[in-house]
C-alpha cells in the first residue's frame, strides 16, 4: 500500500484523495437566504446525518482557498440560521451540477439550474420541489476547522425541524431506495447510483455470533472461503452439529455437471451432482464441499452452508 502524508500534497491532490477514498457520499442541495431575501442554492457532498433525536445533520461548506472568504451558503447560514436541504436524485443531477458553478453573490441558482422553489413552513429558504425528500433546518453550531493552521473547512451542525417526503417513494410505509433514486458523490467527476442493481441487503445480526476466531481451523484457513463467507458462517450463536438428515433433496431433483450447477448458482443441484459422483480423493472432496458451501452463502443460506461443510466429517465417518 502507498503511505501518503497529507502535508506533502497540494490542496487539489489532498482534496481529491479525501473525496476518492471517503465515498460514496450523499449530496445535500442546500438552499439559504440572506437578510435581504436573496436565495442561494448549492450542492455539498461533505454531508451526513449524525443523530435522530433530535435529527441532526451536518454539512461542510469550505472557505475559498484563494481568498479565505466563506462560501455564500455559510455567509447566509450565519446571518439567518436557517436552510433547507433537498436530496439529489438521478433525474436532477445535471441541474445540480450546473448549480455548483461559482455564480456571483446574490444570484439565484434555482433560476440558473431551472429548479422550482417549494415554499417552506418553518424556515424562510425554499426547498427544491423536484426532490422527493426535503429537510427544513435551523443552525445549531458552527465549528471552524483548524483555522489556526490555515484550514479552510467548516463543520455546520443543523437540526431538522420538518421533513417533506414524496408519497411516491413509500412502499408499505417505508421509503424505497428504488423509488428515491438517490445519487452519491465520489472523487473527481465520478457519481454513483444508489438504486437498481447497485443495491443489496445485509440484515443486521439478531444474535452475537461466535466470531471468525471460533471457527474450526480448516474452515478459518480455507483458501476457498472469503472473509465475507467466514463472517456469515461465524454469525451463528454456536457451532452447528452435523444433521444426519442433510441433505434432504426434493423428490425428482436432477442436476447437470457440478461445475455447470455452480456457474449458474444452483448449490442444491451442485451438491446433488457432486454426491452422485463423489470422489474418493479426500482433498478434492473437501475442496468441492467448500465451493458448494460458498454457493449457499452467496444466497445467505448459512445453515445449508454449514451442513455442507460438516458433510466432510460424516463422509469420513467422524459424525
Amino acid at each position: 500500500m502507498r503511505t501518503i502524508d497529507p502535508a506533502t500534497l497540494s490542496y487539489r491532490e489532498r482534496h481529491q484523495l479525501v473525496l476518492s477514498g471517503i465515498a460514496p457520499r450523499p449530496i445535500a442541495l442546500v438552499a439559504t437566504q440572506n437578510r435581504a431575501g436573496q436565495v442561494n442554492l448549492a450542492p455539498y457532498s461533505f454531508f451526513n446525518a449524525f443523530a435522530s433525536h433530535p435529527p441532526i445533520v451536518a454539512i461542510g461548506p469550505a472557505h475559498s482557498l484563494r481568498t479565505m472568504e466563506p462560501k455564500d451558503t455559510l455567509v447566509n447560514l450565519l446571518e439567518t440560521g436557517e436552510c433547507t436541504i433537498s436530496v439529489v436524485t438521478a433525474r436532477i443531477v445535471e441541474q445540480v451540477n450546473l448549480a455548483s458553478a461559482e455564480y456571483e453573490y446574490g444570484v439565484n441558482e434555482f433560476v440558473k439550474a431551472g429548479l422550482t422553489q417549494r415554499p417552506s413552513q418553518r424556515v424562510r429558504p425554499p426547498g427544491v420541489a423536484e426532490s422527493p425528500y426535503i429537510m427544513e433546518c435551523i443552525l445549531r453550531e458552527h465549528i471552524p476547522l483548524a483555522r489556526e493552521r490555515g484550514g479552510n473547512g467548516n463543520l455546520v451542525l443543523l437540526e431538522v425541524v420538518l421533513f417533506h417526503v414524496a408519497e411516491s417513494v413509500f412502499v408499505d410505509g417505508r421509503i424505497d431506495p428504488n423509488r428515491m433514486q438517490l445519487v452519491g458523490r465520489l472523487g473527481w467527476d465520478w457519481y454513483c447510483r444508489a438504486f437498481g442493481e447497485a443495491l443489496f441487503q445485509v440484515p443486521r445480526p439478531k444474535v452475537c455470533g461466535i466470531g471468525i476466531d471460533a471457527l474450526p481451523e480448516e474452515i478459518r484457513t480455507s483458501p476457498v472461503l472469503t472473509g465475507q463467507d467466514l463472517a456469515l458462517l461465524a454469525s451463528v450463536e454456536q457451532l452447528p452439529e452435523p444433521n444426519p438428515r442433510f441433505p434432504n433433496f426434493p423428490e425428482g431433483i436432477n442436476a447437470d455437471d457440478v461445475e455447470v450447477e455452480l456457474v449458474v448458482g444452483e448449490p442444491w443441484r451442485a451438491l446433488y451432482a457432486f454426491l452422485q459422483a463423489s470422489s474418493a480423493d479426500r482433498a478434492y472432496r473437501w475442496y468441492m464441499l467448500q465451493r458448494i458451501a460458498r454457493a449457499f452463502l452467496q444466497r445467505r443460506q448459512v445453515e445449508e452452508a454449514w451442513q455442507t461443510l460438516l458433510l466432510n466429517r460424516r463422509l469420513d465417518g467422524e459424525g
